[in-house]
C-alpha cells in the first residue's frame, strides 16, 4: 500500500509494458543524443528513432490512463506541496517507502514526458537549413520552424540535466536500501501483495494506436 513501510517480501508492482517502455526509452534517448547533428545517414536514423520515440511517448500517455494501477497517473500524481514535503523528508532520511512512484518521482515522470514529447514534436518541424528537414517543416512559417529548431537544440540539454538528476535520485535511493533499478527489471518491489495484472491485449492495442497516429502524422503531413 502506498506510504506503507518497506517489508522484506516483494510483490509485483510494475507491469511488463511499463518496464519495456522504460528501457526502450533509455535506449532511444541515448541513440537520439548520439546521432543528433551527425552525418546524413545518421540523421536518417535519428529521424526514424524520433518517430519511434513519439509513438512510445503516446503509448505511455495512454497507458497512464488505462494501464495497470501503479502505471496510472492518478496513482502517483499528487499536489506539488506533497512532492516538496517528500523531498524534504527524504533529505532528512525520514521519507516513507512507496509501492509505486513516490510524489517527487511522480512529478519527475510527468516533467520528463512533457519535455520528451516537446522534443519529439519540435523535431518534426526542425531544419538544418541545408538538406535535412523534419517531415512537417514545410507546414510551418520559416520563423516558427527556426524557433522550434532552436528549442530542439536547447531542450536536449535540459533533458540531459533531468536524466542526470534521475540517475542521481536512483543512486540515492539505492544507498537508502531501495533498489529501483532492480524493480524496473523484475517488476517486483518490497511490500506485500501483487498489483492487478496488466492486459496484454490492451497494451498491444494502445501501442498499435500510438504507432498509427505517428505514421499518419508523418505520412499525411509530409
Amino acid at each position: 500500500m502506498k506510504g506503507a513501510e518497506q517489508r522484506s517480501e516483494k510483490g509485483r508492482v510494475w507491469d511488463l509494458p511499463t518496464r519495456l517502455f522504460h528501457w526502450t526509452l533509455v535506449g532511444l534517448f541515448a541513440f537520439l543524443w548520439y546521432s543528433g547533428g551527425g552525418s546524413s545517414a545518421e540523421m536518417d536514423w535519428h529521424m526514424l528513432a524520433g518517430y519511434a520515440l513519439l509513438a512510445l511517448l503516446l503509448f505511455r500517455i495512454l497507458w497512464g490512463f488505462w494501464g495497470s494501477p501503479h502505471s496510472r497517473f492518478r496513482d502517483f500524481l499528487t499536489a506539488p506541496a506533497a512532492a516538496v514535503r517528500y523531498g524534504l523528508a527524504f533529505a532528512r532520511g525520514r521519507a516513507p517507502a512507496y509501492r509505486g512512484h513516490n510524489p517527487l518521482g511522480g512529478w519527475m515522470v510527468v516533467v520528463m514526458l512533457v519535455l520528451l514529447l516537446a522534443q519529439a514534436i519540435s523535431g518534426l518541424f526542425a531544419t538544418d537549413d541545408i538538406s535535412i528537414d523534419g517531415p512537417l517543416n514545410h507546414l510551418a512559417p520559416s520563423s516558427l520552424a527556426g524557433a522550434l529548431t532552436d528549442f530542439h537544440g536547447f531542450n536536449i540539454n535540459l533533458l540531459l540535466v533531468l536524466a542526470g538528476l534521475h540517475v542521481a535520485a536512483v543512486a540515492a535511493h539505492r544507498l537508502r536500501g531501495e533498489r529501483l533499478v532492480g524493480a524496473m527489471i523484475t517488476g517486483r518491489k518490497a511490500g506485500d501483495g501483487d498489483a492487478a495484472p496488466a492486459s496484454a491485449w490492451r497494451a498491444l492495442l494502445l501501442a498499435v494506436l500510438a504507432a498509427a497516429v505517428v505514421w499518419l502524422v508523418v505520412t499525411l503531413g509530409g
